[in-house]
């Protein structure tokens, strides 16, 4: 019975992906690439060519070009809201629905909705057009890709708030990287066609530097490089079997480290396009009645993070760390363990050494790689 319903399941999915519709994402390395402007023209071969294609939410930022391409778009009317005193405009997710394009634009995927809509982000409402049957096409800078938050903030000294699951990425049907040198970018700040003439030259001074517009470059050039190969890895047929890659991240009570353990984890596993595991191993000294609120509280918002870059998170209660592990990686068949790098004084290493001995036995012995993150 059980295997019955898992195969009902499977076909069920099938179904749904099938209803699903089609999703396209131009991703760029920084505002002012072209993301918007691409969309608009695309809109307008769509619309030529006799398909339904409605603009559901644009942002043009006034760039005088890119205006120009909304001529003759037919445009859904954004919804209007009262938040703190002042009207804002949404995206009508409602009216998208009633009206049931073919396809319709939605700019600005990471953008978090006023409150008091029926979903916190705009790639949620993304998801739910999706799952009616409509076919979308969005943009997002690499700056906005959860996994990548650190080193978007250790390239640029900006703490990005506003970010999507890689996940969101991995559902996309075709990613489309709008790619610029250093010089064009930095040329079309100087000439106003990115941000009003007051904001040149702090931009200058700040985020559009010819080193961190590279970095910023070569992030977007191997998020699409890897989104591609997984592609090929799904659909196009291979005689050679592969191997199926299940990770398993480990993490502590220590909140940067853990941090830096899940993104770097879910990145590794959206390259392979294989499942992931978060494990907390909670040992006697680390009940929850031995640590504090603070930490207790990094731990749920670490479970949380991990969940929505993909994970399913496992707590088990052991007084051996290494044998939590090993267990959870037998039970889930795990291929690939990845750990922080330990924090530890000379003293501490030799108290470890038996331990950290014991799990690299084991696995070498079940075939299980592991993985120290820096």
């Amino acid at each position: 019975m059980p295997e019955q319903e898992n195969n009902a399941e499977q076909f069920l999915d099938l179904i749904r992906r099938s209803r699903r519709g089609k999703f396209k994402i131009y991703i760029g390395m920084s505002a002012g690439v072209g993301k918007t402007f691409r969309m608009l023209q695309e809109a307008q071969t769509l619309l030529r060519n006799g398909i339904d294609i409605k603009i559901g939410y644009i942002e043009t930022h006034n760039r005088k070009e890119t205006h120009a391409l909304l001529e003759g778009l037919p445009v859904i009317p954004r919804r209007k809201l009262f938040y703190k005193g002042k009207e804002l405009e949404e995206l009508d997710v409602q009216a998208v629905l009633n009206l049931h394009p073919e396809v319709v634009i939605v700019d600005e995927l990471a953008h978090t909705n006023i409150e008091g809509s029926k979903n916190e982000k705009r790639w949620q409402d993304v998801m739910d057009i999706l799952d009616a049957g409509i076919n979308v096409i969005s943009a997002v800078n690499i700056q906005h890709i959860e996994s990548l938050h650190a080193d978007i903030k250790e390239i640029t000294g900006v703490d990005v708030s506003e970010r999507i699951p890689d996940s969101v990425l991995s559902q996309a049907d075709e990613v489309v990287n709008i790619d610029l040198t250093a010089d064009e970018l930095v040329n079309r700040l100087k000439e106003g066609k990115i941000y009003t003439a007051d904001k040149i030259e702090r931009s200058l001074k700040n985020f559009f530097q010819s080193d961190k517009i590279l970095q910023l470059r070569e992030l977007a050039l191997k998020e699409v490089a890897s989104q591609v190969e997984r592609k090929v890895e799904t659909e196009v047929p291979r005689n050679v079997s592969l191997k199926h890659e299940r990770f398993l991240a480990c993490i502590g009570s220590n909140e940067k480290t853990a941090k830096n353990v899940i993104r770097k984890t879910a990145r590794l596993a959206n390259y392979y396009h294989s499942k992931w595991y978060l494990l907390y191993v909670q040992t006697p000294k680390e009940s929850a009645d031995k640590i504090g609120l603070a930490a207790q509280r990094h731990l749920i918002n670490n479970f949380k993070l991990a969940t929505e870059l993909g994970a399913e998170v496992i707590k088990v209660k052991h007084a051996d760390i290494s044998k939590g592990i090993i267990e959870t990686a037998d039970q889930k068949a795990i291929t690939t363990i990845c750990i922080g790098k330990p924090h530890l004084n000379l003293f501490s290493v030799i108290l470890n050494t038996a331990v950290f001995n014991q799990l690299l036995n084991k696995l070498s012995t079940a075939d299980i790689d592991i993985v120290i993150l820096s």
